[in-house]
C-alpha cells in the first residue's frame, strides 16, 4: 500500500521552531523569494526592488526619462561659467532698465569747466571732454547696448528661423531660392554695408541700426535653421506623424521645431554679445547712433583724440563694453555646450 502522504509544512513555520521571529520577518516583508523554489532573508530596509531603486544618479529603471532641455538646464546650472556668466548679464539687464539704483545723476548734465578732470569725490570715473560725468553716461549707455543687442538678435532669430525652417521642410524651388539670396547677402561686408546704408539716415533712434542688423544677420540663423530642420524631418518619428496623415503645420510646429530650435539658441545667443559690439563699432565711425544718445560706441569716439592726457575718458565705457559682450560669449558657449549631445 502506498505511504500516505505527508502534510504540506506552514508557511509561517520557522524551521527552527520559532514562529514567532518567522512571522515577523514574513510580516516584514523581510524572506523574498529566490526564484528557484528558495527564499532567502532580507533586512527590512534591503527589502526593496530593482523598479524601485532610483539609482546613484537618481535615473533608475523606473524613473521619468529626461528630456533634452531637463539634462541641459541641469548641466548648466552646475557649469560656472554660466552661473558667472548669467549674473553678470542680470546685473546689466537691471542697470538697463533702472540705471537710477546705481546713480541719480543726468547723462546730459555737462559742465566745461571740469572737461577731463580725473576721478572726485562723488564722480569715481571723473569727466569726459564735454565735462559730463563719465561714471553717469557709462551706466545709461548700457542701456542703449543692450536693447539693441536684444532687439536685433530677436528681429534675426525670428526672421531667419522661419525663413530657413520652410525652406528646409518644404525644399524645391524656395530652397534654392532662399540659398541664392543668403550667398547674396553673406557677399556684403557687414561694416562697409553700414557704412553705405547707415549713412544716409538721419535719425537719432536706434531702430534704423536694428533693422541694418537684422538686415544682414538673418542669412546666417536661417542657414542654421534650414540644416536643422532637415536633419529633423528625416527621423522617424517625423515619418510617422507623416503616415498617420499629420498636417505640415502641425508637423513642424509639434515634431519638428522643438527639435531643431537649440542649435538657433545657441547662435543667436553668442550672436546677441556681437551685435552689441557691432553697434559700439558702428557708432564709432560717426554712422550708428548719434548725439545726443548716450551709448557706449559714442563715448569712446570722442574720448579717443585725448587717451593720452585722459585715458579714463576711454578705458571706462571701452571695459563696459568689453564686459558685456564677454558675458554673453561665456553664456553662449555654456548654452552651447549644453545642447550639443556631441561633446558630452
Amino acid at each position: 500500500m502506498p505511504e500516505p502522504r505527508q502534510p504540506l509544512p506552514d508557511p509561517g513555520d520557522h524551521p527552527r521552531g520559532d514562529r514567532s521571529e518567522g512571522g515577523r520577518a514574513a510580516e516584514d516583508g523581510a524572506i523574498a523569494g529566490t526564484g528557484f523554489g528558495g527564499s532567502m532573508d532580507l533586512a527590512t530596509d534591503e527589502g526593496r526592488t530593482l523598479e524601485d531603486d532610483p539609482g546613484p544618479d537618481g535615473g533608475g529603471p523606473t524613473a521619468r526619462p529626461r528630456s533634452l532641455w531637463s539634462d541641459a538646464w541641469r548641466d548648466l546650472r552646475r557649469n560656472p561659467v554660466f552661473v558667472v556668466s548669467s549674473l553678470l548679464i542680470l546685473f546689466l539687464l537691471l542697470i538697463a532698465v533702472w540705471p537710477s539704483l546705481l546713480t541719480s545723476g543726468d547723462p546730459l548734465d555737462c559742465d566745461l569747466a571740469r572737461a577731463q578732470e580725473g576721478s572726485q569725490p562723488g564722480h569715481p570715473f571723473g569727466f569726459n571732454g564735454q565735462g559730463c560725468d563719465v561714471y553717469t553716461r557709462t551706466v545709461y549707455g548700457a542701456r542703449t547696448s543692450v536693447t539693441v543687442g536684444v532687439c536685433a538678435t530677436l528681429g534675426v532669430a525670428l526672421l531667419g528661423s522661419v525663413l530657413g525652417g520652410l525652406a528646409g521642410f518644404f525644399g524645391g524651388v524656395w530652397d534654392a531660392l532662399l540659398s541664392r539670396l543668403t550667398d547674396v547677402f553673406f557677399a556684403i561686408p557687414v561694416v562697409l554695408g553700414g557704412l553705405v546704408l547707415l549713412s544716409v539716415v538721419t535719425s537719432n533712434s536706434v531702430w534704423p541700426v536694428i533693422g541694418f542688423m537684422v538686415l544682414l544677420g538673418w542669412p546666417q540663423i536661417s542657414r542654421i535653421s534650414r540644416g536643422a530642420v532637415i536633419t529633423a524631418k528625416q527621423h522617424d518619428y517625423v515619418q510617422a506623424a507623416r503616415a498617420l496623415g499629420a498636417s505640415s503645420p502641425r508637423m513642424l510646429l509639434r515634431h519638428i521645431a522643438p527639435n531643431a530650435v537649440a542649435p538657433v539658441i545657441v547662435v543667436a545667443t553668442i550672436a546677441l554679445g556681437t551685435y552689441i559690439a557691432l553697434e559700439a563699432t558702428l557708432s564709432y565711425l560717426g554712422v550708428g547712433l548719434k548725439p545726443p544718445t548716450v551709448s557706449w560706441g559714442i563715448d569712446i569716439s570722442s574720448a579717443s583724440p585725448y587717451i593720452r592726457n585722459a585715458p579714463h575718458m576711454l578705458l571706462w565705457p571701452a571695459g563696459a563694453l568689453a564686459l558685456t559682450v564677454l558675458a554673453f560669449i561665456m553664456l553662449g558657449d555654456a548654452v552651447r555646450d549644453a545642447l550639443d549631445p556631441k561633446l558630452r
